[in-house]
Order: structure tokens, then C-alpha cells, then sequence
């Protein structure tokens, strides 16, 4: 990878680092991560959320052998994967099961005082929702788990049959802003009276009937139970609140002139981060680098559904001191 710029190049170069040797694993935005995040020979760049390593190759080759790349992951399939695919990457690499809610305790464990580029993709990845047994995706059967750390105890399947049917609703309404969370709420807990929801199929179908709608309408353009498997989802890996964690750490892990993205993948997330970088601009703290949210073009979204709701915003930071 002798030449890193053939990354931006459309053509057979850009699709053998998009797409091999994860398999399934696509990632999204890659041009517009790497052009706004601009790394450079040398930097030390964090994937906060490494997944299947597409991001972090495509970064990975810019630092360069004079750089170091540190990839952070939850899921430890994930980082066996990123870490074949990063086999043979020129920059130092180290690969770490942590959430990057603890991302400054980790670059605190490896003595590191500030980096030049952070990046997190939230939300779940391709890989996650192809295995049915994760529990993520309500195309096929699994169990009801949802899980991106299997050490955490609490799966999705625990909420479903143990919260109250106002405490369910209010759940599915404040992470996906479900109008009809109320109804939805309500036939969970008639259908777990009958017997204990613990597939994603079941659990599927109790949503579709509480909105009478068919799974597969051209009416929709989601399915009937997306905004429930998404709350459900956030709530049990605690999402919300991590990256919280991860915004508020930024500026005192970011170099002066360091780089910060955060790839999102609905309006909860997305408003977040706005929110946020809009404040520390204010502060003075961060230039804000996207005035609006960075999207998929039409050929991109066609190639890869996953990048449909994806939405990218950068920041640098300032050489202004922190109070």
C-alpha cells in the first residue's frame, strides 16, 4: 500500500480497499471520511469503533509507517476481523476490546497525551447484522439479544419481558422517537402474557400487528419494526450515553489541530453531535468542518443501503487552552 492517495481513486484500487477481506463489510463514506478527516504521515489516529477495519485501513494507510492507528471495538469478532485485515498495514496498529465511552482512560493506559484523529461510526455494522444469532436484524430468526458487548448482562429480550408497559413505551419513544410507542408497548405485554418473547421474529410480528401494517408494504419505505429493534438496541448497549462520554472527551484528547468525526444513523445521534460541536465552536474550542451533515451520494447509496441514512460531521480543534 505503497500509495495511499489510490483510497480516493474510483476504480479496482478503491474497491479492493473498501471491500477485501472483510467480507460483508462495506465501509460508508469512505472518500468523505478520509478527505475531511485528513490524515497525515505520522498521526496517530483512534478508530473508536473499528468494526470490520475499513475505515481504519483506509486511515491506517496515510499515517503511514511513522504513525499509529489504535482500534477500539466492543465486539471482539469484530476485532479479530479488523485485525487480519490490518495484518500487514505499514503504521504501528493495537487493537483494544474497550467501548470509547472509556476512550481516554485507554490512551491514558498507553501514555498518550493527545492524538491527530478520532473517529467513531456508531450504531451497528454489517457483519452484526448478518449473524442472526446477535439478535440484531428482524429478516431472519435469532434470539433476542441485540448485544454488541456479550459481556454486558442486560439483553434486549430481558427488556421486553421484564419492563412495564408504560416503561417500554416510554423506551421505544425516547430512542426512536416511535409515535405509536404507547400501542406498541401495550401488545408486547398482552403477546409475554401467553409466553415469554425471545426471538426477533416473534417479537417482529407483535410490532407489525400493533400497527397494522405488513412487514414488507410498499406503503413504508422501513420496516414496521425498525424504530423498535433500534430503541431496544440503543438502550441495551446504553449508546445514548457512551456517546455522550465520547463528545464530552474530545477536546481534551484531540491535538491542536486534531480532527474529530462522527458518522451517525439517525436524528437522536446526529442531533447530539451538532449539538456539541456547535457548543464547543462557541467555546472556541472547535472549528466545526461540516456546516451541515456530510450524506451519501446516489451511487454510493445504491451500492451500499447502509450509507441511505448515514450522516458525517467533522470537527478540528483549536490551539485555544481548555478551562
Amino acid at each position: 500500500m505503497t500509495d495511499p492517495s489510490a483510497s480516493l481513486r474510483p476504480g479496482k484500487d478503491s474497491d479492493r480497499l473498501v471491500n477485501e477481506p472483510a467480507a460483508g463489510h462495506t465501509p460508508v463514506l469512505p472518500e468523505e471520511v478520509v478527505e475531511l478527516l485528513a490524515p497525515q504521515a505520522g498521526d496517530i489516529v483512534v478508530d473508536a469503533t473499528v468494526g470490520g477495519g475499513g475505515h481504519a485501513e483506509l486511515l491506517a494507510a496515510f499515517a503511514g509507517p511513522s504513525g499509529a492507528l489504535y482500534g477500539l471495538d466492543v465486539d471482539a469478532t469484530a476485532l479479530a476481523v479488523a485485525a487480519e485485515r490490518l495484518a500487514d498495514c505499514a503504521c504501528r496498529v493495537s487493537f483494544h476490546r474497550h467501548n470509547f465511552a472509556g476512550l481516554g482512560s485507554v490512551l491514558d493506559e498507553l501514555d498518550i497525551t493527545g492524538v491527530d484523529v478520532i473517529l467513531a461510526d456508531l450504531g451497528v455494522n454489517s457483519m452484526q447484522l448478518g449473524d442472526p444469532q446477535r439478535g440484531f436484524s428482524f429478516n431472519t430468526d435469532g434470539p433476542l439479544d441485540m448485544r454488541m458487548d456479550d459481556r454486558l448482562g442486560v439483553r434486549a429480550a430481558d427488556l421486553v419481558n421484564s419492563l412495564s408497559e408504560t416503561q417500554l413505551a416510554d423506551l421505544i419513544y425516547q430512542y426512536s422517537q416511535e409515535r405509536l410507542s404507547r400501542r406498541i408497548g401495550k401488545w408486547i405485554c398482552s403477546a409475554r402474557r401467553d409466553a415469554r418473547i425471545t426471538t426477533t421474529s416473534r417479537l417482529a410480528s407483535i410490532v407489525c400487528k400493533a400497527l397494522g401494517a405488513r412487514p414488507h408494504s410498499r406503503r413504508s419505505k422501513i420496516h414496521p419494526a425498525t424504530r423498535t429493534f433500534q430503541a431496544l438496541r440503543m438502550a441495551v448497549n446504553e449508546e445514548s450515553t457512551a456517546l455522550e462520554q465520547l463528545l464530552e472527551q474530545g477536546p481534551r484528547l484531540l491535538k491542536p489541530g486534531g480532527r474529530i468525526g462522527i458518522l451517525s444513523f439517525h436524528s437522536l445521534e446526529d442531533g447530539a453531535v451538532k449539538r456539541d460541536f456547535r457548543r464547543r465552536k462557541e467555546q472556541g474550542v472547535y472549528e466545526v468542518l461540516t456546516k451541515r451533515p456530510v450524506v451519501a451520494g446516489k451511487d454510493e447509496r445504491d451500492r451500499n443501503p447502509r450509507s441511505r441514512s448515514a450522516k458525517l460531521r467533522v470537527a478540528r480543534r483549536t490551539d485555544r487552552e481548555l478551562e
